[in-house]
């Protein structure tokens, strides 16, 4: 009879265990495992599966850390994902360590709030509320200073060597000059973490589907007091790095304080 009383992290923990110390010796860098063997797995060990297998991965890449066990096992600086590797496919790989947070000590740039009260009070949850309010507000035209348009939200697609990916948002750009852009938007609300795993499928996606447009990859997440941060990252030999981090801050018009504004100049 499956085990229903162990609560959903430790489920999910039991299972990612069992998989990753089937695989694993001192010093591996990086292997492979089919989907299938979550069911091995949760079966060894008489846990119930959600309907959505895929979730206990996405649990991992993106929302919580891996169980303590398989963190002892990491190098200094260094740290396990979970990438996509093709169809029913995925991969532990060890990458340097790197976590992207918003910084404490950027202004906040105050913007007049364009977001409907109507979507604020039924949007179902933060990655929903984050991204109409991007949206609205035109945020990304204004940290990248060009004229965008959203192309498909929640766009779900495959990429060669990579396997089905989902894109929280897809914007496509033009400067003033005319040069074309591709803006894959991911939205970070709650515990969800910017890591490199979305934003090297991000790169690959915009590669593949769009090879002569250039691509912003661009992450938005919620700070405190409802405070919006904007980074622009691109890889560097396999590390998520900033190009660009801004602050927003919605506020009614009204309050709109004119000699900050000036000072933003």
């Amino acid at each position: 009879m499956a085990n229903s009383d162990v609560n959903l992290s430790n489920r999910y923990d039991i299972i990612i265990n069992e998989i990753f110390f089937t695989h694993w010796s001192e010093g591996l860098q990086e292997f492979l495992f089919d989907r299938i063997e979550l069911e091995t797995a949760a079966e060894k060990h008489e846990i119930k599966l959600p309907k959505n297998i895929g979730d206990l991965i996405y649990y991992f890449r993106f929302r919580f850390d891996l169980p303590a066990k398989i963190l002892n096992t990491q190098p200094h600086e260094r740290e396990w994902i979970i990438e996509l590797a093709g169809k029913a496919r995925y991969r532990f790989r060890l990458v340097k360590k790197t976590r992207i947070l918003p910084s404490e000590n950027l202004i906040s740039i105050a913007i007049p709030d364009a977001t409907p009260e109507i979507i604020r009070a039924y949007a179902l949850d933060d990655e929903q509320a984050l991204l109409a309010i991007v949206r609205y507000n035109r945020l990304i035209d204004i940290f990248l200073g060009l004229t965008t348009y959203s192309l498909q939200n929640h766009l779900r697609t495959s990429v060669k060597n990579i396997g089905q990916i989902e894109i929280d948002e897809l914007y496509i750009g033009l400067d003033r000059r005319g040069c074309h852009y591709v803006i894959p938007v991911q939205a970070k609300g709650g515990k969800d973490q910017i890591g490199v795993v979305q934003i090297t499928q991000d790169i690959a996606f915009a590669a593949e589907k769009f090879p002569n447009m250039y691509c912003k990859p661009i992450a938005a997440q919620f700070m405190k007091e409802g405070v919006i941060a904007l980074f622009e990252l691109t890889l560097e030999e396999g590390q998520v790095k900033v190009v660009e981090e801004r602050h927003y801050r919605l506020i009614p018009a009204g309050q709109i304080d004119s000699n900050a504004v000036r000072g933003y100049t």
